[in-house]
């Protein structure tokens, strides 16, 4: 199976408008930065985390503390993955319990990552609030997940997938749409 381009969906400043748009609404909705702290999901979660961090600095002041998170061992499909899945370093260097958490990731698509990622979290303390920012939600859910954030909404066929490009992961910003499409033998 290969992909081929289909559409550039964000490009590098439309990601920048969309994030900046986002730490405003956090801002907002959680009546300033204190008691705020951002967790990314590996991989392009962290990112966006620590750039919505930023934004947030700027506007108020105060910096939320930030996170990392991987949720390979609490996914559901991890014998689907690989043999061997690649296990990252959570780094949670603050206390959980009775904050306003913000997790950040990419790209929603089924709900399953959200899942994890909450149940991960949750496993380190009960925090007041989590709530949930994604640069991109494709729909197609298949658990009851929504995102409080939301950077632009695409609707998708299943056989198409949405490719986030961050500076710090990938060299360039940007979103696009892959169409899958079968190899010829």
């Amino acid at each position: 199976m290969t992909t081929n381009h289909k559409a550039t969906l964000m490009d590098d400043q439309e990601v920048v408008r969309a994030l900046t748009r986002i730490a405003h609404e956090i801002v907002e909705r959680n009546k300033g930065a204190d008691g705020l702290a951002l967790v990314g999901v590996h991989t392009r979660g962290v990112p966006i985390a620590e750039r919505l961090a930023d934004l947030i600095e700027r506007f108020e002041g105060m910096r939320p503390p930030t996170g990392k998170l991987d949720i390979t061992l609490y996914r559901d499909d991890l014998t689907e993955i690989a043999l061997q899945p690649i296990v990252r370093k959570t780094e949670v260097p603050f206390d959980v319990a009775g904050m306003r958490i913000v997790l950040c990731d990419d790209v929603l698509y089924t709900g399953r990552t959200a899942r994890a990622a909450l149940d991960a979290l949750v496993d380190m303390g009960r925090p007041k609030v989590i709530q949930y920012a994604v640069l991109v939600d494709r729909g197609h859910r298949e658990l009851p997940i929504r995102a409080d954030y939301v950077g632009k909404n695409v609707p998708t066929a299943r056989t198409e997938l949405v490719k986030v490009r961050l500076t710090e992961t990938d060299g360039a910003d940007g979103v696009e749409l892959l169409e899958q499409v079968e190899a010829e033998a």
